[in-house]
């Protein structure tokens, strides 16, 4: 089976994005390996906000090859070619998509889909890229309503930069 890893950045206070949507506060740091990110997984899984953060003048393009799947209720699929537009049972279709052959799938954001997600049972890893910022309000790492959900930590990584990266396991998540 197929995992589904959440990587993500956060600021310190656990915000995903800025109030308006803003990742400017994203520290770059040299030392992360995202040719080897980019090289483990040929799907990625994005919510309707986070999508059209990445459709941005300057947001670079997905790796070619790569499956891209917005979930909303609003887009229309012909209004977006090149990805598969999924308005309905989100968990369903990501256990189809873990199903199937390929690498892992990686769930971009944002916060309302993991929640979703989480609560399908349908997320493997939580990968946080804990940036060394504040931002004092923004969009939450993860949608309110949940029940508590522990985690294992598997490895914690230290950046010159002062980025942290803590990698978590899902209690009753396939092996990866």
């Amino acid at each position: 089976m197929r995992p589904v890893l959440y990587r993500v950045a956060a600021s310190l206070d656990g915000c995903i994005a800025g109030p308006r949507g803003e990742v400017d506060w994203i520290v770059s740091d040299p030392a992360v390996d995202f040719a080897g990110v980019y090289e483990a997984v040929d799907t990625v899984l994005l919510g309707r906000r986070t999508w059209e953060l990445t459709r941005r003048p300057g947001a670079p393009p997905w790796p070619r090859g790569w499956q891209v799947f917005v979930f909303s209720r609003t887009l229309k699929a012909e209004e977006h070619p090149g990805v598969t537009i999924v308005s309905a049972d989100a968990g369903a279709r990501v256990a189809g998509l873990r199903a199937a052959s390929g690498r892992a799938i990686w769930l971009f954001g944002g916060g309302g889909l993991f929640r979703s997600l989480l609560e399908a049972r349908q997320v493997d890893l939580v990968e946080l890229a804990v940036m060394p910022v504040l931002l004092g309000g923004g969009i939450p790492l993860l949608e309110a309503g949940l029940p508590p959900t522990g985690l294992a930590l598997e490895d914690v990584q230290r950046y010159p930069s002062g980025l942290l990266r803590l990698r978590y396991r899902v209690p009753g998540a396939a092996a990866v």
